[in-house]
This record gives structure tokens, C-alpha cells and sequence, in this order.
């Protein structure tokens, strides 16, 4: 007998159905009742509040299979006796080419392009370019990485921190009690640490006074990564410029400061949703199914209450 997969809408139906034809797959976003006592298998529903998962309490699940790769908030939420895996491998390359694509918009003036196209106004000026800049990557794992590989084209330098000192393929990786020193140095720094105790606000007034002047912030983490106010203070002096996929709060409300303040360019939370999602997401949930059957220990466990 087939394997019994939850899966919260029917984006990947056809996908994971071809991946596991012998599967009996459910359709249950955990807003409802589910449809079994117990599932081998629950695909979480993308961007979801971890609220949503105390639905699992009268379940007996194999394996709680996110969609995301950040699990902030989650081991509050999650019912006890769970394996719950994040989705590392599905979203790197997009949050990757999302974090490229601010740092070009922003070195080279692109939105102040597009307001001027909008007013029919020829707007010549000479930007930053991203070539010859060193970029500082903070929270060097698998986007960061990613990130690294996306520029390696525009001949740029990249100096790599993580949460320990050590030597990577592409070379070596600081500790981030190194960033002190680092950030002066650096034209431009990249966010990409998951949210933690560790990391709330590990880019506060003291961290970016030490960015030096003129460079630019991007934030492909999360929101509380940034400490919003002291973020807030260095654009509203003109001093630093950021780009960010990610608020605080977030959703971002209309009236917020952070709207109109003066060298920002905001995304919406879209870094990995983009259609690169969708087939590396049915991967996953594929090989997890594979795993499951032959009794082997999941990919990507993060959390078992």
C-alpha cells in the first residue's frame, strides 16, 4: 500500500503524482479537519502562520514537510512527537537571483529610471557600479553560496561570514564575531541568516554605524533580522542605502515610514517565490516519499518536538 500525502492545494498534485504514482494524496491546507487519522506525509501550506500547525495535535504524522526554509516561530507552535523539515534546496536559487537582482537595481539607479520613464523625463546619470565591489555575505549557507556563484560574472569580491570560522570550497568563511571589522570594509552587505534569538536584530544602530558610508544594505533574511528604527535613522541621513525582500512588521502597512524613505527599494517577501519553486518543491517532496517507504531518516530535519 501506497504512502498517504497531504498536500495544501493542487500545485504540486500533478508533479508529486508523477514522482509517486502509487501515493494517495489528500488536498488539506489545515484550516479544516483532516481527512485521515493518520498521514505519512503533511506538505504545509507556503507562507502559512506556524498557528496553523497545532492542527497536527490529533494527526499521527510521519513528517511535517514546510515549504519554506526559515522555521522561526515554528517550535512554539508545533504539537508534540513531530519531525518537521524546512525546504533547503527549493529556495536558493531564487532567493539568490532576487538578491542579485536588488543589489543591480540599486547600484545602477534602476527605480529612479522607472519614475523617470513614468514621467516621459530622459534622467542620464552616472551610478555605482556592481563590478569592483566587495560584498560582504552574512550567513553563509546555502543561499549565501548561492549568492556567491550568481556573482561571480560581475567580478566582484566576496568575503563570507558564518556563525563559525571555517574553510568553504569557494574559500574561507569568517565567524561573525569578525563583522566589526569586516563591515567598514565592505561596499556592499548581504543578509541571508535565518531568524533566531542569535540574529534579531543583528543588524542594529551599532552594526550599521560601522557599515561605511554610501554602502548598501540587502536583506533576503528576514525582517526582524534589520532593526527597522536604527535602518530608518541611517537612510533618513543619506549615509546608507538598502535593499530589502523583507519588513518589519511585514506585511508592510500602508502610512509605514519605510515606504518613502530615501535610498530603499523594497520587494514584497518574494524572494523564493518565483516559478523555480514549484519543481524543486515536488523534488522534495518526492524524495521525502522515497525515504519514507524504505524507512531511511528524512531530508532536511530541523525540529522534533
Amino acid at each position: 500500500m501506497g504512502s498517504v500525502i497531504s498536500l495544501p492545494d493542487d500545485v504540486l498534485l500533478d508533479r508529486v503524482r508523477a514522482l509517486a504514482p502509487d501515493a494517495e494524496i489528500l488536498t488539506w491546507d489545515l484550516r479544516g479537519p483532516a481527512q485521515r487519522a493518520a498521514i505519512d506525509l503533511v506538505v504545509v501550506p507556503y507562507m502559512s502562520p506556524p498557528s496553523l500547525l497545532r492542527a497536527l495535535d490529533e494527526v499521527r504524522v510521519g513528517l511535517v514537510q514546510s515549504q519554506s526554509i526559515g522555521y522561526d516561530g515554528v517550535a512554539e507552535a508545533l504539537p508534540p512527537g513531530l519531525v518537521f523539515a524546512n525546504a533547503a534546496g527549493v529556495h536558493e536559487a531564487g532567493t539568490a537571483e532576487l538578491a542579485v537582482g536588488l543589489m543591480l537595481a540599486s547600484q545602477r539607479g534602476i527605480p529612479g529610471f522607472v519614475r523617470a520613464q513614468d514621467e516621459e523625463r530622459w534622467a542620464h546619470e552616472r551610478f555605482e557600479s556592481l563590478a569592483d565591489r566587495r560584498v560582504l555575505i552574512v550567513g553563509y549557507g546555502g543561499v549565501g553560496a548561492a549568492i556567491e556563484a550568481r556573482l561571480a560574472p560581475f567580478e566582484t569580491e566576496v568575503v563570507r561570514v558564518g556563525t563559525r570560522a571555517r574553510t568553504s570550497p569557494q574559500g574561507p568563511v569568517h565567524a561573525t564575531e569578525a563583522l566589526p571589522s569586516l563591515l567598514p570594509e565592505a561596499d556592499i552587505v548581504v543578509l541571508t541568516v535565518p531568524l533566531s534569538d542569535a540574529t534579531r536584530h543583528l543588524a542594529d544602530a551599532a552594526f550599521l554605524s560601522r557599515m561605511r558610508d554610501g554602502a548598501l544594505l540587502v536583506n533576503v533574511a528576514r525582517g526582524p533580522v534589520v532593526d527597522t528604527e536604527a535602518l530608518l535613522a541611517e537612510l533618513r541621513s543619506g549615509r546608507l542605502r538598502a535593499a530589502v525582500d523583507v519588513t518589519d512588521p511585514e506585511p508592510l502597512p500602508a502610512g509605514h515610514p519605510l515606504w518613502h524613505a530615501p535610498g530603499l527599494l523594497i520587494s514584497p517577501h518574494v524572494g523564493g517565490d518565483s516559478t523555480a519553486m514549484t519543481p524543486r518543491m515536488a523534488r522534495l517532496v518526492g524524495q521525502q516519499i522515497e525515504r519514507l517507504g524504505r524507512g531511511e531518516d528524512p531530508l532536511n530535519v530541523v525540529l522534533r518536538s
